[in-house]
């Protein structure tokens, strides 16, 4: 039997070995100031992730919104744009965006990787900690929704090669000089105090809203859209609740796109700005279902969601700048904003999602009020802008806002303008009528989404409608309705 002082002897060398490994992380491990920087690059990152995963919810909005024999195209839209983005944001956007604080581009950081200095007085430079990569992804996938938003408006009737090659202008050019502007410390950052843009009802929507007008000017609506009066026709989409489903997926990538913008976990000020987000798109539910209701006495389901898009994009730009009170004032008014708005399009352009609405129109909204609702403490504790008109009197801030508003549509629509009709002349912009009687899934990609439902099954033959079916139908005839969204 072993001896008692010689089992205490191996109980005192095991504790001994156990502490040792921990007095030593504790006399060299990170410090509580890297602890708090690998927390908010946590935090930025999942917030991104966020974000990227609203092209899911692009998809399927512009699917449930596409007629079956143009839902395959979205998908590879989708995939195409977010892959050209990618690279060419990293070779060249992200440099002109923050490369530096000159104050109509960026100049460094091109090719962006490890290591890589940029030029003084970058906002990257002054306030990110931890890692710019962390910061570099979030600014991408950001830059990756503005593109989305352009292709919404483009259903079923756009050519492929149209994607690549205004993605590589959208994502190199276009996109990181609004963003500069007003982020990378351009000019707008020293327009009074400084224009508000939190998370980019200016930046990310209205940019690619105003990218989509062009496009959609050049482009003409789909063929049997406006009866010879010109009255609208009704194109209705397939597929309902996969729309709704791609708004709720957006709904809450929202709140990696609003709160993420806080670049960190400082005074938990992104868990206020979730709520902020959150009212908001809550307020402009109702305010677009109570709309729609009185005007047509019906609870439209595309208004609907496009009541919660508008009241989401409204809120971006102001989320990190307003109390709580005003969060639901905002998103209400952005829903009211959006019916009318897409009925009033509707009547001259073909939107088929109600992208010039929801965030062109919307968009603008949420900018100017900024310079209605920004608070005293907020303005102060971000250090841009001055407090809105209900806190100062003052339409100083307003004002400030509107020049942004202005100057940013103006950039993007020439350019945009430029880049779609130097495709027009070159490739040709829109299908032909007979590839967009038989749709984009296949004429521009070969397969159908949904091939079962367009291609004659051998096994089949004889036992129902889908042995009858063509391989490439013609256009459904339109009805007289009006198009919901």
């Amino acid at each position: 039997m072993p001896h008692p002082r010689l089992g205490r002897a191996v109980i005192a060398g095991v504790l001994v070995s156990l502490l040792l490994p921990a007095a030593a992380l504790a006399q060299d491990g990170p410090s509580i100031g890297d602890l708090a920087d690998q927390l908010n690059v946590t935090w930025v990152i999942v917030a991104a992730v966020l974000v990227m995963f609203m092209q899911a919810g692009f998809a399927l909005l512009e699917i449930g919104f596409s007629r079956g024999k143009n839902v395959g195209a979205v998908v590879a839209k989708i995939l195409m744009n977010f892959s050209i983005a990618s690279i060419v944001y990293w070779a060249v956007g992200f440099a002109i965006a923050f490369g530096g604080g000159a104050k109509l581009a960026g100049d460094s950081g091109f090719f962006f990787s490890f290591g890589h200095t940029i030029n003084a007085g970058s906002f990257v430079e002054g306030q990110i900690t931890g890692s710019t990569a962390a910061f570099f992804f979030f600014q991408f996938v950001f830059c990756a929704v503005s593109l989305a938003i352009v292709w919404g408006t483009t259903l079923e009737r756009i050519k492929l090669i149209a994607y690549p090659i205004y993605a590589v202008v959208f994502a190199a050019v276009i996109y990181p000089l609004v963003s500069h502007w007003i982020w990378g410390g351009g000019w707008l950052a020293s327009v009074g105090n400084g224009m508000q843009d939190f998370a980019g009802s200016t930046i990310v929507h209205l940019t690619g809203a105003t990218g989509a007008l062009a496009a959609l000017l050049l482009l003409g609506p789909r063929k049997g859209k406006y009866a010879p009066n010109g009255k609208p026709r009704a194109i209705p989409g397939h597929n309902m609740p996969l729309f709704g489903l791609g708004v709720l997926i957006l709904w809450l990538g929202w709140f990696g796109f609003n709160p993420g913008s806080t670049l960190g976990t400082a005074d938990n000020r992104f868990a206020e700005i979730v709520v902020v987000t959150n009212l908001a798109a809550a307020a402009g539910v109702i305010g677009a279902g109570a709309t729609i209701y009185l005007l047509q006495k019906k609870l439209d389901v595309g208004m609907v969601g496009n009541g919660a898009i508008a009241a989401l994009v409204a809120i971006t730009a102001p989320s990190g700048y307003v109390e709580f009170w005003a969060a639901p004032i905002i998103g209400l008014v952005a829903g009211i904003i959006v019916v009318f708005a897409v009925l009033a399009i509707d009547k001259r352009i073909d939107d088929p999602v109600g992208a010039l609405s929801a965030h062109g129109v919307a968009g603008i909204w949420g900018t100017l009020a900024c310079g209605l609702f920004t608070s005293t403490r907020l303005a102060k504790y971000n250090g841009i802008g001055d407090p809105g008109l209900f806190y100062s009197g003052s339409f100083k801030q307003l004002g400030v806002q509107a020049v942004g508003v202005a100057a940013a549509f103006t950039l993007v629509f020439v350019l945009s303008m430029i880049t779609f009709g130097s495709i027009k002349a070159l490739f040709g912009l829109r299908v032909s009528e007979d590839e967009e009687d038989a749709g984009l899934d296949i004429s521009e990609h070969g397969m159908y989404g949904y091939p079962e439902q367009f291609i004659p099954t051998p096994e089949l033959e004889g036992y129902g409608a889908l042995s009858s079916r063509p391989y490439a139908p013609a256009a459904p005839a339109p009805t007289s309705q009006e198009v919901p969204a």
